[in-house]
């Protein structure tokens, strides 16, 4: 009986240790406690020297260029493929290429090319570019416009390529830097204790991580940027052929091979 008494009476003193504090509207101490991750890219921020700082502003610089171009060009790409609907729908059914001109979104890529299409037409005879032949003139000068188009579109694409084949070594560099500064502290401290060596090898691998994160997204932008500027380039490039044979001989390739 005193065994069981005993029993009875420390099996109550725990129970009243754990709920005590949930009856007077406290929370246990455990269950309250937020542990701060000491490791994390606040802290890299925090405890990084001007090479860490200054590679992971680089990273960001990187993905700022990177998002940028890609909105602008994909923005680019749209009113391009706008254009060629308006130019498909108008353009072809007017009377003349004056008309047909006057009916396209002035500045356009379209426009450009029919403007100098005309231009050439028109400046052949009587000046010093009358000894190559029409011909050859008009097709010398649609083709410059549809290349100036081409550079057009193209424009930053370098950029993505570029971010995506640099940005994991930046990245590397970032860790390789990090991983000698946590060997370093390891060196003058003389321990090897897993804090010594988790912390500062997890915050270098963490510019690894951002410099995947940065590439990924420039490797895949540039791929479809250049998928579709290659779509782009048919569309446009369709359109040259037919302006040239309209301005030489009144109809459209697809037509002429019909007669």
């Amino acid at each position: 009986m005193l065994n069981f008494d005993h029993f009875v009476r420390l099996a109550l003193t725990l129970l009243l240790a754990l709920f005590a504090p949930l009856a007077l509207g406290q929370e246990p101490a455990a269950a309250t406690a937020e542990v701060a991750n000491p490791y994390g890219l606040a802290a890299l921020w925090a405890t990084g020297d001007f090479v860490s700082k200054g590679t992971l502003m680089i990273l960001v610089i990187m993905s700022g260029a990177t998002w940028y171009i890609m909105v602008v060009k994909l923005l680019d790409q749209q009113k391009l493929f706008k254009d060629a609907k308006q130019t498909d729908a108008e353009f072809w059914t007017a009377k003349s290429v004056a008309d047909g001109m006057a009916k396209l979104k002035n500045g356009g890529p379209f426009w450009y090319v029919v403007d100098r299409g005309i231009s050439a037409n028109k400046h052949h005879e009587g000046t010093m570019v009358e000894q190559i032949d029409k011909s050859s003139w008009i097709t010398m000068s649609i083709e410059r416009a549809v290349g100036a188009i081409q550079s057009n579109l193209t424009g930053g694409l370098a950029v993505l390529a570029t971010v995506g084949s640099t940005a994991p070594f930046v990245g590397l560099f970032g860790t390789v830097w990090g991983i000698y500064h946590a060997l370093t502290a390891i060196g003058i401290s003389g321990q090897a204790s897993i804090d010594k060596v988790a912390g500062p090898v997890g915050e270098a691998l963490i510019m690894t991580a951002i410099g995947l994160a940065v590439a990924v997204p420039a490797v895949l932008g540039y791929n479809w940027l250049v998928r579709r500027n290659k779509q782009a380039m048919d569309i446009v490039r369709a359109f040259s052929s037919d302006l040239h044979s309209v301005l030489l001989s009144g109809t459209r390739v697809g037509e002429a091979k019909k007669a």
